[in-house]
């Protein structure tokens, strides 16, 4: 089949379901198309307490289901297909479902989010939710004056445990190596602070804990150099590998950074392609949280419908 919207949108987090709730207000009938993970990283996230305008912590999946049947309900068309590939050489622009579905457009929102880097072991899923998070600013709350560990040895890594060390009683910085490569301003802020140490050297190998409910009292760990496992205490595991943007059907297409970020005109949300525009995650490596996602999916709908009235 084919479908044709003045605007299309590519992801349903956040910053998608916000833009197809500014999009439908405006008359923009606007086409949703959910993805591989509908509702996104939100979906992952257990309990979510800095989200505006809920007195109590509430669940992820259900804060996104709500946003998602918030733009149902005020005209959004919301299609459950994936795009797997793009083409804003011209406008319309087109897309292609992986059900086999055309969706041609006067503008494009992608809102397709950012993935974070896991450290793939078995063990780290079982756990996630459950004490293992890759975001501190979204759950460190849940760890006040407990002790965390944080793996990486990046600029990500380094900017978590000086975030946690504010939140918990200690914190242990993990890495595989005996450098850090992140800034070295940040270094130098790590290793003044009283309650962050670092073992180096060191990689995880299982992450361990209780079943009934799920719950992370540690980590077994082997050391690089001697290959010795040892074992861990901890309440709280927080992965800082990075992430990466869910950018590869743009490839070429539109201006990106080097990590694959694309770059939009500053205070804005426009890309280097006009009628096209980027929202959420997918253009932001800084901030990554639920609600500037949401923000960037409200200016890229404004965006959308004023480049549309300068169209007609």
């Amino acid at each position: 089949m084919q479908h044709h919207t003045k605007t299309l949108i590519i992801g349903s987090g956040a910053a998608g379901c916000t833009a197809a709730i500014y999009a439908a207000r405006a008359m923009m009938k606007p086409i949703l198309v959910r993805g591989m993970q509908p509702g996104g990283q939100l979906t992952i996230t257990s309990d979510v307490e800095n989200f505006p305008g809920f007195e109590h912590a509430v669940a992820g999946p259900w804060l996104m289901e709500q946003m998602e049947k918030q733009a149902a309900h005020v005209g959004a068309d919301i299609k459950d297909d994936t795009i797997i590939k793009v083409d804003v050489s011209k406008r319309p622009f087109t897309a292609t479902g992986d059900s086999g579905d055309i969706y041609t457009c006067d503008t494009l929102i992608i809102a397709t989010g950012a993935t974070a880097k896991w450290l793939g072991l078995p063990s780290e899923q079982k756990f996630s939710g459950y004490g293992i998070s890759a975001c501190a600013t979204c759950d460190g709350f849940f760890f006040k004056n407990k002790e965390v560990v944080v793996f990486g040895g990046g600029n990500s890594a380094v900017e978590e445990a000086i975030y946690l060390a504010n939140i918990a009683s200690k914190v242990t910085l993990i890495h595989r190596r005996d450098t850090l490569r992140a800034e070295k301003i940040g270094q130098e802020r790590l290793f003044k602070n009283p309650k962050i140490s670092v073992l180096w050297n060191h990689s995880p190998e299982e992450f361990l804990g209780s079943d009934n409910p799920p719950s992370l009292t540690g980590v077994r760990l082997k050391n690089t150099q001697t290959g010795e496992i040892s074992e861990l205490k901890t309440d709280g595991a927080f992965i800082a590998i990075g992430h990466k943007p869910n950018t590869e059907i743009f490839t070429g297409q539109i201006e990106m950074d080097k990590e694959g970020y694309i770059l939009t005109k500053p205070g804005t949300v426009q890309t280097s392609v006009h009628g096209v525009f980027a929202a959420g995650d997918v253009q932001d490596k800084i901030f990554r949280q639920a609600v500037t996602a949401a923000g960037t999916g409200c200016m890229a709908a404004l965006e959308a419908e004023r480049f549309m009235a300068g169209l007609e």
